[in-house]
């Protein structure tokens, strides 16, 4: 008679604390693994606007409309950035908002916003010279910041920003658009290249 009895089904706290407990595996995992969704051809096609941005800047007379060609240039990297970014993370069935991936962003964003402020306050005060070494120590800042929960490629690219930040502040400011171009425009292509190449476009 007792093999005819049904069998017990499962305590339903039981199911619950397993679920539970598979929740917990996963967002350990997500919160350790690393933001792979730095798109490599999106870098490239930011190196190739800031080379764009350079050639038009060249052509103005003054630093108002040198400085309005270059706040132009930030906002067209920012939107090929979040797109690109959107279109790897999406195929890779990741989200941009994991842990990685705030993180990631939460990092990233603090010297972008330094540098935004220290931007308007430096031109009001007549020292546009030192704007590019400024932008591209603190965008270089950031990239470090922010890829230390990424590939280890993308802290090396923040490094080499850094490094030509820290060298163009000591530049006569004739040199200022050609520093943009190398930094902006030949840094991110080179880093770009290679990340598509090592970690998917």
């Amino acid at each position: 008679m007792s093999a005819l009895r049904p069998p017990l089904e499962q305590p339903p706290a039981l199911h619950v604390h397993a679920m539970d407990d598979l929740r917990f595996i996963r967002q350990t995992m997500e919160e350790a693994g690393s933001f792979t969704a730095v798109p490599g051809w999106g870098t490239v096609a930011i190196g190739l606007s800031a080379l764009v941005a350079a050639a038009v800047a060249a052509l103005q007379h003054g630093p108002a409309a040198w400085l309005t060609v270059w706040m132009a240039e930030a906002a067209v990297a920012l939107a090929i950035a979040a797109a690109t970014m959107t279109r790897k993370a999406r195929g890779a069935g990741l989200s941009l908002f994991s842990g990685p991936g705030r993180r990631f962003a939460l990092s990233f964003a603090p010297p972008l916003f330094a540098g935004a402020l220290l931007t308007f306050v430096l031109f009001a005060a007549g020292h546009s010279s030192v704007l590019p070494g400024l932008w591209l120590l603190l965008y270089g800042t950031g990239v470090v910041t922010g890829g230390a929960f990424s590939v280890r490629i993308v802290p090396v690219m923040g490094l080499c920003f850094m490094l030509a930040g820290a060298v163009a502040l000591f530049l006569p400011a004739a040199w200022s658009t050609a520093v943009m171009a190398a930094g902006f425009g030949l840094i991110h292509l080179v880093f770009g290249v290679l990340i598509a190449r090592r970690h998917g476009g």
